[in-house]
């Protein structure tokens, strides 16, 4: 472990301009994807406690350098419980429909067309929050703290067309909320 970590470390000293992880400089990126939404509580199964729907986000992207960059970000999820009563006991409730914003810092791994990433920040939702299962019943409005965490693969030439996962946990109202998402940057500078 320790040798292929020096050997990452050489690799990327003598070869600094070769590393096509992100590009720098500024960029706005937008996503679109299918929105989830599940409470904290753990059920025997939890498939019958989820939400699902639509999300979409943008983002202002800083890159500081071709490994790391700092995103403000903004979006929208509208999510809602299926009224199947097989796939949905009845009482049983995980809705999201909320407007999102905050910022994140990203790393990718430098590697040409095919770069992963991990993404990580803290957030407000601004929204509907429902969360009624066997042992959680709430219902809360306004503002909530959130906690994002990302991953997924920049691909491309460029590294600007992105297939990702975005989590978001929230506390307060014992439910996180997602996207299965594809998104594009598009250059500023």
């Amino acid at each position: 472990m320790l040798r292929s970590i020096f050997i990452f470390t050489v690799l990327i000293i003598l070869f600094p301009n070769s590393i096509k992880a992100q590009t720098e400089g500024n960029f706005i990126k937008a996503s679109i994807g299918f929105g989830s939404s599940t409470s904290n509580y753990e059920e025997e199964n939890p498939e019958i406690i989820d939400g699902f729907g639509f999300y979409t986000q943008g983002e202002y992207v800083i890159g500081i350098k071709k490994w790391f960059s700092v995103r403000p970000y903004a979006g929208v999820i509208f999510t809602s419980t299926s009224e199947d009563k097989i796939k949905n006991p009845q009482g049983y409730k995980v809705e999201t429909n909320a407007f999102f914003l905050g910022g994140k810092a990203r790393l990718c791994a430098p590697i040409p067309w095919v770069a992963p990433f991990v993404e990580a920040g803290i957030g407000a939702s601004l929204g509907s929050f429902t969360t009624y299962t066997e042992v959680i019943n709430i219902k809360k409005t306004g503002a909530q703290l959130h906690i994002p965490i990302g991953f997924g693969l920049a691909v491309g030439r460029k590294n600007n067309i992105e297939i990702g996962v975005s989590f978001y946990a929230q506390p307060s109202a014992e439910q996180s909320f997602g996207g299965f998402t594809a998104g594009y940057s598009f250059p500023l500078d």
